[in-house]
C-alpha cells in the first residue's frame, strides 16, 4: 500500500468519527494530558487498545517524544492503513482483545506504564470488557493508569437523552454532522482497488451490538478489577474520558 493512500484513508477516517464525535481532537488531548501527568517525560510504554488504523497512537507518539506506543486491534485492514500512516515508535500489532490470553500471544508482557482507548470499547460485551480490566490491571505497573475516551451514558433516561441532544447540537455547530458516516466510509473503501487484498476475506458488516454500559458501571467495573480509582475527569454531553488508576 502507498503511503499517500494511507494517509488518505485515515484522514476520511478522522473526518467520519467527527461526524459521531464533534470535539474528537479535544478528547485526543485530554487522554495525552492524563497520560502526561501519569508518566512524566521520561521513557514509557502505552497501550492503546482497539487503534483502528492508529488514530491516537500517532498523536501520543508525536505530543510525548519519550513514549513508545503499541496499538492493539483485531482488524487487518486498519492496521494496515495505520501501519503505513505511523511512525517509528508506534507499533501496531493484531489481537482479539475478547481473549484474555492476548498479551501473551502477541508478546506484549507488562508491566505498561499506561493504557488507553478511544471509541473502541463500547463494542465489546459486559463479560469481555470485565476480564479486559482485570487483564490490564494484572499488566499496569502500580501508579499506571487507563484512560478510555468513549460515549458512556448517565443511566438517568432524561439526563441521557438531554446529553445526547447537547453532542448532536454540537457537531451541528461545527459542521461535522455533514461527514461521511461509519458505513459510507467502509463502503467507499471496499471501492478502492488498491486495497482489495486487504479486504479479502473481511467481514464486512458494519453493524454492532454495543454494551450500553454507563458512565458509572464502567468505573465500577474498573473498580472490581483491580484498580484503586476510576471516574471521569471529562465530559461534553455523553462523551467522556473516564480514567482508572493502578
Amino acid at each position: 500500500m502507498q503511503v499517500t493512500t494511507a494517509q488518505r484513508w485515515v484522514r476520511r477516517w478522522d473526518a467520519q468519527q467527527e461526524r459521531y464525535i464533534p470535539d474528537r481532537e479535544e478528547r485526543f488531548r485530554v487522554v495525552i494530558d492524563v497520560v502526561r501527568a501519569a508518566v512524566g517525560t521520561g521513557p514509557a510504554r502505552v497501550v492503546d487498545l482497539g487503534c483502528g488504523p492508529g488514530s491516537l497512537s500517532a498523536r501520543i507518539a508525536a505530543a510525548l517524544p519519550q513514549v513508545d506506543v503499541v496499538g492493539v486491534d483485531a482488524d487487518p485492514l486498519l492496521l494496515g492503513l495505520g501501519a503505513a500512516n505511523t511512525g517509528p515508535r508506534v507499533k501496531l500489532i493484531e489481537a482479539d482483545l475478547c481473549y484474555p490470553s492476548w498479551p501473551d500471544r502477541t508478546g506484549l508482557a507488562g508491566p505498561w506504564d499506561a493504557a488507553v482507548s478511544s471509541t473502541a470499547l463500547h463494542w465489546l460485551d459486559p463479560d469481555s470488557l470485565a476480564a479486559l480490566y482485570r487483564t490490564l490491571a494484572e499488566r499496569l505497573r502500580p501508579g499506571g493508569v487507563f484512560v478510555n475516551a468513549d460515549q458512556m451514558g448517565l443511566g438517568a433516561s432524561t439526563l441521557d437523552a438531554i446529553a445526547g441532544a447537547v453532542r448532536e447540537a454540537r457537531t451541528a455547530r461545527v459542521g461535522t454532522d455533514r461527514n461521511e458516516d461509519w458505513a459510507e466510509w467502509w463502503q467507499a473503501l471496499r471501492e478502492d482497488a488498491e486495497l482489495t487484498p486487504l479486504l479479502d476475506g473481511r467481514d464486512h458488516s458494519t453493524s454492532h451490538t454495543e454494551n450500553d454500559l454507563t458512565v458509572h458501571q464502567q468505573a465500577a467495573l474498573l473498580r472490581a478489577a483491580g484498580f484503586a480509582e476510576a471516574g471521569p475527569v471529562w465530559q461534553f454531553g455523553d462523551d467522556h474520558v473516564l480514567v482508572a488508576v493502578r
